[in-house]
C-alpha cells in the first residue's frame, strides 16, 4: 500500500534573492508549457507540472513527511 515515483526540480540557495526566484520560475514555466516540452516530458513517461516556489516548496514537505514515515516503519536509519 505504497506509491514512489521520482520528481525533478530545480532549487536555489536559501537567501536567493525573490526577484530571481520568480524571474527562474516564470522561465521555466514558460519552458515546460510549450506544446513540444509537453509532449516529450510525456513521452518519457514525465508528467510537467508548472506550479509557484510555494506549491513545489509544500509538495517537497508532503513528499519529505511521506518517506519519513516509510523509513521509521521499516526501522532504516538515516547515516
Amino acid at each position: 500500500g505504497y506509491e514512489a515515483s521520482a520528481l525533478f526540480g530545480v532549487g536555489v540557495p536559501k537567501n536567493t534573492p525573490k526577484e530571481i526566484i520568480e524571474k527562474l520560475n516564470r522561465e521555466i514555466n514558460a519552458i515546460l508549457a510549450e506544446p513540444d516540452m509537453k509532449k516529450r516530458l510525456v513521452e518519457l513517461g514525465g508528467e510537467p507540472l508548472i506550479q509557484s516556489p510555494d506549491e513545489f516548496g509544500e509538495m517537497i514537505k508532503a513528499e519529505t513527511e511521506k518517506w519519513r514515515k516509510v523509513v521509521e516503519f521499516a526501522g532504516l536509519k538515516v547515516e
